[in-house]
């Protein structure tokens, strides 16, 4: 299933007022999810297994890494096994890095929340506005984004360009 994504990611000091703010806005909290992603090595764009207690996936995607607003063209699959496909995974391509990370998952209509404590990198917000099935359309999720990040008021300074795995990869140089 191919699915349009847009994210965004900033830094996060006060997860308690983004918290407020979502409640305040009637979000629907799915839970607290501890996840385990691994990333593979790949030719092109990143695969991940993600582990949780919630969500359980084999997610391939390309983005471009950039401050803001930025469009993924995603392929998920729900993982069954997620133990035995980790083992086929790291045996035919190798583990790149792994993040270990605690996340909060909120939901208003098609955009999914995630306030994220990251093992090594400290806590973060993320919007993540979701088109499934292709009728909401880049414009209208790039807009839901904009209009959360005014919400939140999250500055320019405060976003992240790149993904978990890569600041990991890059502190670990």
């Amino acid at each position: 299933m191919s699915i349009l994504n847009i994210e965004i990611k900033a830094q996060c000091d006060q997860p308690d007022r983004i918290r407020n703010i979502l409640r305040e806005h009637h979000a629907d909290f799915k839970g607290t999810d501890h996840q385990i992603d691994t990333y593979f090595d790949v030719p092109e764009g990143r695969l991940k297994l993600r582990q949780g207690t919630i969500e359980n996936n084999l997610i391939f995607y390309k983005r471009n890494n950039q401050s803001g607003p930025k469009a993924s063209n995603i392929n998920l699959v729900p993982a069954e096994h997620p133990d035995k496909l980790l083992t086929l995974l790291d045996n035919a391509l190798n583990t790149k890095v792994v993040v270990d990370k605690q996340r909060e998952i909120y939901f208003i209509e098609n955009v999914k929340f995630h306030i994220d404590t990251v093992k090594d990198l400290g806590n973060f917000i993320e919007i993540e506005a979701i088109d499934e099935d292709g009728t909401i359309g880049e414009e209208r999720l790039r807009d839901q984004c904009q209009k959360y990040l005014k919400l939140f008021e999250i500055s320019n300074d405060q976003l992240i360009s790149y993904s978990y795995s890569d600041m990991l990869l890059q502190a670990a140089e």
